[in-house]
């Protein structure tokens, strides 16, 4: 079986954002990058079918040169090889011109399965995924909580609202978006590491003519802040006055 597993390098959750001089995105050069955790969770279940039916996994990236890091973390961990899409823009492309550098790379691979995490940690647009699926021409299903490959098909438990479930068989090839959680998390060993350094990465380049349909206008940090406003009176007065200010001024009930 051969299974791609799309994956996305992302600032690091421990990192303060620094706004960069244009004000439309991060600061690269200040920031700490990791891999994106839904794709984590993505690149687990890859590995876990692939112990299941054979074949290999193979992990897809686009963006800078710096990428090429979160995809040796992916093959330290088990993976047997990877695509980099290479290009600075890609940094901050949106959804469809990554999904279009992706399909453009993975197209001739042929491949069985595809998995990516359900969202990135820093965009979380969650359109990247079924965006490459309508590209490489394969049916596609998110929020995935559980897999079974049955033959020509797999079989998906996909989590609904209100806890509820929903069991969906897609014929094969096909593209799942999975949620994080879904396994538990393996760790690269020192032999995975040792591994990952022969492993192969196929660079290639995003077709021409690529262009973001959106961009990011303005971009700032959330400012910290204190607003303390002390409510006296009865406790009946008190609940009025709570209300009237949740409603009017806070506008968080109807």
């Amino acid at each position: 079986m051969k299974i791609a597993v799309c994956l996305k390098q992302v600032p690091a959750r421990d990192w303060a954002p620094r706004v960069d001089d244009a004000g439309t995105w991060v600061r690269d050069q200040d920031a700490g990058f990791e891999l994106n955790e839904p794709d984590a969770y993505a690149l687990e279940e890859g590995l876990r079918l692939k112990e299941q039916h054979g074949g290999e996994v193979v992990v897809c990236s686009a963006g800078p040169a710096r990428v090429s890091q979160a995809l040796r973390e992916a093959l330290a961990r088990g993976a047997d090889r990877a695509i980099h899409v290479e290009d600075d823009g890609l940094a901050v492309a949106d959804s469809a011109a990554v999904a279009e550098a992706l399909a453009s790379a993975m197209r001739d691979e042929a491949f069985d399965l595809v998995l990516a995490g359900l969202q990135s940690d820093d965009r979380g647009s969650a359109q990247t995924a079924v965006m490459l699926a309508a590209r490489l021409g394969m049916p596609s299903t998110t929020i995935v909580v559980g897999v079974g490959v049955e033959g020509p098909t797999v079989r998906v438990k996909r989590e609904l609202e209100g806890g509820w479930f929903q069991w969906v068989v897609l014929p094969l090839p096909a593209l799942l978006a999975v949620q994080s959680g879904i396994n538990q998390l393996r760790y690269a060993t020192l032999k995975g590491i040792m591994a990952a350094k022969k492993k192969e990465i196929r660079k290639a380049v995003p077709p021409p003519g690529l262009v973001s349909r959106q961009r990011i206008a303005a971009l700032h940090a959330p400012e910290r802040r204190k607003q303390t406003r002390m409510i006296g009176g009865s406790a009946a007065d008190a609940a009025r006055m709570l209300v009237k200010a949740l409603r009017e001024e806070a506008r968080v009930i109807p």
